[in-house]
């Protein structure tokens, strides 16, 4: 699973995405977001690359998202760099006009037009949650996934960034990491030496990793196939600013190409008319100041042996920092982790859940076989709800006593 990309038919490579390969088509079968809803103004194309391919998504003068494919079908210039008017796009270089599914509908300098034989590919594209969604596999779309949870009154922060490292390295983000990677981010439990019981089982999402500590404190955190995360964790603190209960996090690892990957989250704070209202403006006074400089240089300057880990904090408040030590682990493992040479222990329980899962839909797609229907049900909802809703209780009573 390192090098260079395994044949169409290798069920056991899950980290090559690209064109020609099995994953490649697995993650194809399913929903990506691309964008962020706010980075992309009406009338405004840009380049974007997801899985070793290139596109353009663009934003009508309607407001309506659309991705097409990168270039020109009459001399290969970037799309991106043309015009956007009403909800078609015209090529820079000679002025070609495709329309939202790709048809070619203008060729101004062509004395005869051909524009019926001229299409370029487009994707079946949403926008949801302050992200902007695309399909990018062969035929008729699933329904796009929708998460009710999510769909509740409170402050929505959408957040993006880079990382130089394997998709499949940010997915595999273990339960039991935190104790060393984040101890310093003030974390309920980053804590050296609190270490917690785990266990992973299958569910109709993607996998439930549970822990369990010895003070009775129970948590799960869901993953669903193939690239999301489903967190629920104590409100973000801010200066002045006490915490509340709890918030709820989606996070989506999306390949760039085999050695890059963005991560696009979604951030629900349970916080609602005047107390959001103050969170908001306090939250951002604070992220101003603590984002001063990058989370990927700070993380390259550790990288490098230029700081410590431990020199981080003066530089980041929580938010940044989570992400500054996640990049140095997982970064630091390598473009691709050198997975043959691992050592697994007992906390790896989910990693290894989470793989067999992968390999065996890998296999059942290349020999043809139905591959598994992945669904959030309310019930897988009810149930994480409640797992969260006691975890809470167990802290409020914990701070009484």
């Amino acid at each position: 699973m390192n090098g260079s990309p395994n044949t169409h038919d290798d069920w056991t490579d899950f980290v090559h995405t690209g064109p020609g390969t099995l994953a490649g088509r697995y993650m194809r079968s399913f929903w990506h977001p691309v964008y962020r809803v706010e980075d992309l103004a009406p009338g405004r194309a840009k380049p974007i690359r997801i899985m070793s391919e290139d596109f353009t998504v663009y934003r009508g003068e309607s407001g309506t998202p659309h991705v097409v494919a990168f270039r020109c079908a009459h001399r290969g210039t970037q799309l991106s760099t043309g015009w956007v008017e009403g909800n078609d796009l015209r090529c820079f270089y000679h002025g070609w006009k495709y329309a939202p599914d790709g048809q070619c509908i203008e060729q101004p300098a062509e004395p005869e037009p051909f524009c019926q034989k001229i299409r370029i590919r487009s994707y079946p594209t949403e926008e949801y949650l302050g992200l902007i969604f695309t399909y990018l596999g062969e035929g008729e779309p699933p329904p796009l996934p929708r998460y009710s949870d999510f769909e509740v009154d409170g402050v929505f922060e959408i957040d993006t960034y880079v990382q130089p490292c394997n998709y499949f390295q940010t997915l595999e983000n273990d339960p039991v990491h935190g104790a060393f990677v984040h101890r310093k981010a003030h974390l309920p439990r980053g804590v050296y030496g609190d270490f917690p019981d785990v266990a992973a089982e299958e569910t109709e999402w993607g996998i439930a990793e549970h822990r369990r500590w010895l003070d009775g404190e129970f948590r799960t955190s869901q993953h669903g196939m193939p690239n999301v995360r489903h967190n629920m964790k104590r409100q973000k603190t801010v200066p002045a600013m006490p915490d509340a209960g709890w918030a709820d996090s989606l996070y989506w690892r999306v390949p760039i190409d085999d050695e890059s990957v963005i991560q696009f989250t979604v951030d629900l704070e349970h916080r609602t008319g005047e107390d959001a209202e103050l969170y908001r403006e306090r939250r951002a006074a604070w992220l101003a100041k603590e984002n001063e400089i990058p989370a990927a240089d700070l993380a390259e300057r550790v990288l490098a042996g230029e700081m410590s880990p431990d020199d981080l904090y003066p530089y980041a408040g929580r938010t940044q920092l989570v992400n500054v030590q996640d990049y140095v682990a997982q970064v630091g493992q390598g473009a691709i982790a050198d997975r043959p040479h691992e050592h697994l222990g007992r906390v790896d329980a989910g990693l290894v859940l989470f793989r067999k899962i992968w390999q065996r839909e890998l296999r059942a797609l290349a020999e043809g076989r139905p591959i598994k229907r992945w669904e959030r049900t309310s019930e897988l909802v009810a149930r994480t709800s409640q797992y969260a809703s006691s975890t809470f209780e167990h802290g409020r009573r914990k701070v009484e006593a």
